[in-house]
């Protein structure tokens, strides 16, 4: 198996520095099925390719596979599978670039964080679903995409092609996320793994997929694929997911937990926080008429997407201070493919809340989803005065943690936040009371929407205040 990784930024052979591999040596690594190497067949300042060759043991690799495991039988000895890139390929990267795939860079701790020009190369990759699968698996991550399919016999064409295809990405991205990337999509390409599959595949892919995996339109489907189908790995792994896209709680208490059959293959699947305040402000914007919508603090972009699917709605934009989290809005959005999804899609544009900006001006609505609780109470002030008071649409919808639910998610400590980066969590009677002061001072009504299971002692996991003027 072959993997070859190959930049041309400025000072190229500091590639070696973010894989910890050095350019002018070759270095073994031995696997339990067989032994990766890892070269350099190209070095210089302009252009620097580092090659991960994986030559497998079929001896050992009889030796490391159940009878669970596919192709136990004699079809290890006889097929191509384990010459092809697969999840042998993923386990050695896992092992070879472990340093590399966690982000970490000593040496150049800025150029890790720093996305670069690549092109990855993996000359026969099984594709279960063909060139239009690994496009759309890739193709959202801002990769552009050729898989070009290996014909059985080069002389005899008639045979068609095989399942295997030539598959080459181009693109700017961080070398970590590309690695990350790579080790999650190509058992999924290949709908196949070698190993027995444990609960902490879970995990595994949690981490592989943050910050990308949570955000991509086929999660459901790579979930699935990765996880074998095994359905409570699966439910565990989407539940885990949809809450990371909002950066949210990670897990969900069963009583937030209501049942709607997936569109793929009939098997239930839990209905998330995060897309239950989704729906809710969708539907609220609904009830106000409110077709002109900023999505202010918009993050990944979830809320966007939701918008932009929605004919009801004639001109959305969104906003963000950060601009990673607004790479993936872009993302989501395929804004560097063809510019906007559709002609209600007006700008996503950087932003901060608490300087006025004339861009935040001229919505029917505004949308603070999660966001108020990111904001350091002394420059919440400053935010009401920009939405409220400067930007003044008609109809204001700020949702936040109910911090009196926290009780009842049992991995959360007494006293604990929801998310490390929340400045503060408000209980329903601080909510209110800040929501009446900023309602009474701007001219606007307030009324109050639970989202989630409204439970009678604590009341809804989220709470959303309604502000109309």
């Amino acid at each position: 198996m072959l993997l070859t990784i190959t930049t041309t930024m400025s000072r190229a052979t500091e590639l070696g520095f973010l894989l910890h591999k050095h350019p002018g040596r070759v270095q073994k690594f031995e696997q339990s099925f067989g032994t990766a190497h890892v070269f350099y067949p190209d070095a210089d300042e302009r252009r620097c390719t580092a090659a991960l060759l994986l030559d497998v043991d079929p001896v050992k690799l009889v030796r490391t596979r159940g009878r669970d495991t596919p192709d136990f039988s004699l079809g290890q000895y006889v097929n191509d599978r384990p010459y092809a890139a697969s999840s042998l390929l993923a386990s050695a990267m896992a092992n070879v670039y472990r340093t590399a795939m966690r982000g970490r860079c000593d040496p150049r701790p800025d150029l890790a964080e720093t996305p670069i020009p690549l092109e990855i190369v993996l000359p026969a990759l099984p594709c279960r679903g063909g060139p239009g699968q690994a496009e759309r698996f890739f193709a959202p991550l801002g990769w552009d995409v050729s898989a070009v399919p290996v014909p059985l016999d080069p002389e005899f064409g008639e045979w068609g092609d095989s399942r295997y295809v030539t598959l080459t990405l181009t693109g700017t991205l961080r070398l970590a996320d590309a690695l990350n990337q790579l080790y999650v999509l190509l058992p999924v390409l290949d709908d196949a793994k070698h190993y027995w599959m444990a609960p902490d595949e879970v995990d595994k892919l949690i981490r592989a997929g943050e910050g990308w995996l949570a955000t991509h339109p086929d999660r459901g489907a790579i979930t699935r694929r990765y996880l074998a189908n095994r359905r409570g790995l699966v439910r565990t792994a989407l539940g885990r997911l949809a809450d990371a896209d909002e950066a949210t709680e990670e897990t969900l208490d069963p009583v937030q937990v209501e049942e709607e059959p997936t569109p793929e293959d009939g098997e239930e699947q839990p209905v998330s926080l995060a897309e239950q305040r989704l729906r809710s402000v969708v539907r609220v914007l609904h009830e106000e008429d409110a077709r002109r919508v900023i999505d202010l603090g918009c993050g990944s972009g979830k809320l966007l997407s939701r918008l932009a699917q929605d004919d009801f709605f004639s001109e959305i934009s969104g906003t963000d201070v950060s601009h990673r989290a607004l790479s993936h809005a872009w993302r989501r959005l395929r804004w560097d493919k063809q510019r906007r999804p559709n002609d209600r899609v007006k700008d996503v544009f950087q932003g901060a809340l608490t300087y006025t900006d004339e861009r935040f001006r001229g919505y029917e609505a505004a949308v603070l989803m999660e966001v108020v609780e990111h904001i350091d109470p002394p420059r919440l002030t400053a935010v009401e005065r920009v939405v409220f008071a400067d930007a003044r649409p008609r109809v204001v919808v700020v949702t936040t943690p109910n911090a009196e639910h926290n009780v009842r998610y049992e991995g959360l400590a007494p006293g604990a936040m929801r998310h490390s980066d929340h400045r503060f969590e408000w209980t329903r009677a601080e909510f209110r009371a800040w929501a009446d002061g900023v309602a009474a001072a701007h001219g606007y009504r307030v009324r109050y929407v639970p989202v989630g299971a409204d439970d009678p002692e604590v009341g809804a996991p989220t709470q959303m205040g309604v502000f109309t003027r």
